[in-house]
């Protein structure tokens, strides 16, 4: 059996929570306000190092040079003949008897199919020609139009 839980509790849990979460919200946008100026961090001195150590230089070392080896001749192959297949000779196969062929058979003929003649479609009436129709046209705007400004042309006293 399947147990529900109530609804109603969580209404007044979100409202908590949310009212929990609002206050350090206003602090912070308020802190942020506030002009408050920050410390000024003192500069420290660049930090001085020694320069680095040379290191002599290395004499490239002389590679003893190696004989060059002497291969023996190869020895001479002798060239095999090529060998030959011996020749299989043809079977003889038996003749097929003939067989005579068979005549077609004669088909009666298929009788011709009336088509039913289509009654005929009256033509179209006759429509008027209609005049073709005028679009309105756009009406254009001047080109020298005075933008308006956003200060107003006078100005007000307060009584």
């Amino acid at each position: 059996m399947a147990h529900h839980h109530q609804p109603s509790i969580l209404l007044p849990l979100l409202l908590l929570t949310l009212s929990l979460m609002s206050g350090k919200e206003v602090f912070a946008s308020r802190h942020l306000l506030e002009e408050t100026a920050l410390p000024k961090v003192p500069e420290l001195p660049k930090v001085e190092l020694p320069p680095l150590p040379t290191l002599p230089t290395l004499q490239k070392p002389e590679l003893p040079t190696l004989p060059k080896a002497e291969l023996p001749p190869l020895p001479h192959v002798p060239t095999l003949p090529e060998p030959t297949l011996p020749t299989l000779p043809k079977p003889e196969l038996p003749t097929v008897p003939h067989v005579p062929a068979l005549e077609k058979p004669e088909l009666p003929p298929l009788p011709k199919l009336e088509v039913p003649k289509l009654p005929e479609v009256p033509p179209l009436p006759h429509l008027p020609d209609l005049p073709k129709p005028t679009l309105p046209s756009i009406p254009t705007l001047p080109k020298d139009i005075p933008f308006p400004s956003l200060s107003p042309p006078h100005s007000t006293t307060s009584p």
